[in-house]
């Protein structure tokens, strides 16, 4: 069976994938940018293609010949996202059934069947409605909180509650939720391709366990080892305010965490279990919560992190590429340039650049990093905060900090990409070469910038006198870094 998946860069689809490659069936990945999953363990058992979920000629193009579509993409991490997913929905629904299609699965959300939803939740049962609709036959597994390592949700409840051993909590922290383990998520959704021909329904999937979130931070805790969290609530604190607090003390941005904390003011239970008539529980049944905790926190301390939710980018914004030139489309680029030289071969040096960012920092001016990181993060930024998939290794289009990886050579180059708010768009891109002196390194450090408007050209400007602090420093500290190393000739 030939199955598509969309979304195979992100949090569910790149742990998917190879799961439904174990179960015997082929995979055809529908991307924007099919180097994003270049370097991905799997590449080379999948056939890639390039398509964009809204243009409908692409994904027309991309789901020929295909059985199984799933579609596993929110573009949550924009202000208008329920309305660019509906435009996706609709176009892609279109295509499948243009395609000749034979299922659609689509994972959504749980949510209560009467009154007024969130506009995220309200946008995933668009979504879900519009494929049920679309005259291809389609399942809708609808999930409340996964638990899994690198998973948004997750993430939130982990920081709050290891970052928090007093919190002032609203009163959505008392309403009722199924969390569910992300191992039995993938589990449905690879058997989900082998469900009865012409079934076209949604199925409710969720853990063993009912909980209040507060329930799920204390069994957190003591799942983590920590003492029992002590909550004072109060009836005042609205999601919209709370999430403000989740942009500052979790790794989640207001942009995303905003619209799932607005969710949690609706119950997350499992109407029916109608999904066991059809398909068998996962082995050795489902995953209890404090399990799933355990898996995931296992995962983590051991950097062993598959997909994290921050390795997905928003649906309608296209990766730009670094500009060739200062007088790039007729503009001005900005650039500082560090060349420096080290007795340290390129190897050692490598190992440095690779491991930047994350706990390992950007060796140069901590206070500066981090204070440009919490003014991101004040203004909805990205902040620093979402750190590193793993401490050694990079992927070209996960997540570093507030950088995305955009170029990595290994051994050679590494190209970034900020996320940060800034008025305009900025790279970093860090190299080596071997000198004409046997066992010594070229050390090649650029930034670039290119400013949106008056106010780019006065922030580059405004930047301008620290930037040898910060790129002169960064310069130093790599080289410094390396040539204190153990010499090795291969990472941790």
């Amino acid at each position: 069976m030939l199955c598509l998946v969309t979304g195979a860069s992100g949090y569910i689809g790149g742990r998917l994938v190879p799961r439904l490659l174990a179960a015997g069936h082929r995979v055809r990945c529908i991307v924007r940018d099919p180097d994003k999953l270049r370097d991905v363990p799997w590449r080379d058992e999948v056939e890639v293609v390039r398509g964009d979920l809204l243009a409908e000629r692409s994904i027309v193009e991309a789901c020929s010949d295909g059985d199984v579509l799933y579609y596993l993409v929110h573009s949550m991490a924009q202000s208008d996202f329920a309305a660019v997913d509906r435009k996706a929905a609709l176009r892609t629904s279109q295509a499948a059934r243009e395609a000749g299609i034979k299922r659609i699965v689509y994972l959504g959300g749980v949510h209560p069947d009467d009154g007024a939803l969130s506009e995220h939740m309200g946008s995933r049962a668009e979504v879900a409605e519009i494929f049920l609709r679309s005259g291809v036959p389609t399942v809708v597994l609808q999930a409340a909180v996964i638990i899994g390592s690198g998973s948004a949700s997750f993430e939130m409840l982990r920081y709050l509650t290891e970052h928090l051993p007093v919190m002032v909590t609203p009163r959505w922290v008392r309403n009722r939720v199924q969390p569910i383990a992300v191992r039995d998520v993938l589990h449905y959704l690879v058997a989900a391709a082998e469900l009865p021909a012409g079934l076209n329904r949604t199925f409710d999937i969720g853990g063993p366990e009912i909980l209040t979130y507060a329930d799920m931070m204390q069994r957190y805790a003591a799942v983590a080892g920590l003492p029992r969290r002590v909550m004072l609530p109060v009836g005042v604190l609205s999601p919209r305010l709370s999430s403000h607090w989740i942009n500052i003390v979790t790794p989640v941005p207001k942009r995303i965490g905003g619209p799932l904390i607005e969710s949690l003011v609706h119950e997350a239970v499992c109407s029916e279990n109608d999904i066991d008539e059809y398909l068998a529980r996962p082995p050795g049944e489902l995953t209890d919560y404090d399990r799933a905790v355990e898996l995931a926190l296992h995962r983590i301390r051991h950097a062993q992190i598959e997909t994290r939710w921050s390795d997905a980018s928003p649906l309608d914004t296209p990766a730009d590429a670094l500009p060739s030139d200062p007088n790039w489309a007729g503009g001005s680029a900005y650039t500082d340039t560090r060349v420096r030289t080290s007795a340290v071969p390129a190897t050692e040096v490598w190992r440095v650049i690779e491991g930047i960012g994350g706990r390992h920092g950007w060796y140069s001016s901590p206070l500066a990093w981090a204070a440009r990181g919490w003014a991101d993060r004040l203004i909805g930024g990205v902040g620093l905060r979402r750190g590193r998939r793993d401490p050694h290794r990079l992927r070209v289009g996960e997540a570093l900090d507030w950088w995305r990886v955009e170029e990595l050579d290994e051994g050679h180059l590494l190209r970034l990409r900020a996320e940060m708010k800034v008025p305009g768009r900025a790279w970093l891109e860090l190299s080596v070469s071997s000198a004409a002196t046997r066992g010594s390194t070229i050390y090649h450090q650029r930034a670039v910038f290119v400013p949106h408007g008056l106010a780019g050209h006065v922030y580059w400007w405004a930047v301008a006198p620290f930037h040898g602090l910060i790129f002169g420093g960064m310069a130093r500290n790599v080289l410094r870094t390396a040539e204190k190393m153990p010499r090795s000739t291969s990472k941790a």
